[in-house]
């Protein structure tokens, strides 16, 4: 029986009061999805609302993003994401959260995702995110009452990188920020760089252009739990 992952993705689908559409970020779905089921984990997918969630950066010349695009089983799954309390924490040795301007609206506050992050991660199994899939880590406790990135290293879409695509004033905060009020030790790099951060089974990645590395080390960090 094939170990399984957690995709957890936004439900939300427009930047604030722009009118621009957002959702998910298919490319930070689909190269951790890649490497992870290349190397015979199953993947399920949650969504604070389930059922068919919003995408964008629907880049279809990228190769990756297409085979995700056109993988039946895989397209199946997200097209029907489970809700969070439909899903076990106990069936699971990581969660993964993807990105996408759209995180920023409802993972963050979604105390059902947080609470199966808490129980996987308390299961000793992984807790990961990229780019603004970290917004739904800030409101994350254990059962002993402490966020679960105090004290850890932590990476994410900076606010330098915000800036750069206009949005610093549309978010409903800043991730960085938040990151760092909360107590995590925030790194980066610059804009656009590949940045993955690994501290006590939590993996983060800073940017799209992180996507394929943090799937790369949530395998390596399964690898070395034996899971």
């Amino acid at each position: 029986m094939k170990k399984k992952i957690l995709f957890a993705v936004t439900s939300h689908n427009q930047k604030g009061n722009t009118g621009q559409p957002t959702g998910y970020y298919l490319s930070e779905v689909s190269h951790p999805w890649e490497v992870l089921r290349q190397a015979g984990y199953e993947i399920d997918f949650v969504s604070p609302q389930g059922g068919t969630p919003p995408v964008d950066g629907l880049d279809l010349s990228d190769a990756v993003n297409r085979k995700f695009w056109e993988d039946k089983d895989g397209r199946a799954k997200i097209d029907a994401s489970l809700r969070p309390d439909q899903v076990r924490a106990q069936d699971y040795v990581a969660i993964f959260y993807a990105g996408g301007h759209g995180a920023m609206w409802d993972l963050a506050e979604d105390t059902g995702l947080s609470s199966l992050a808490a129980a996987i991660y308390e299961n000793k199994g992984i807790v990961s995110a990229v780019c603004h899939g970290p917004a739904g880590l800030v409101n994350i406790r254990l059962s002993d009452g402490s966020y679960l990135i105090s004290g850890k290293a932590i990476n994410a879409f900076t606010n330098e990188e915000e800036i750069a695509v206009n949005m610093d004033k549309v978010v409903p905060f800043s991730l960085e920020s938040k990151l760092i009020e909360i107590g995590a030790k925030f790194e980066k790099s610059g804009p656009w760089q590949t940045h993955v951060t690994v501290d006590s089974r939590v993996v983060t990645g800073q940017n799209p252009q992180s996507a394929h590395a943090v799937g790369q080390a949530i395998k390596e960090q399964l690898n070395q739990l034996g899971l």
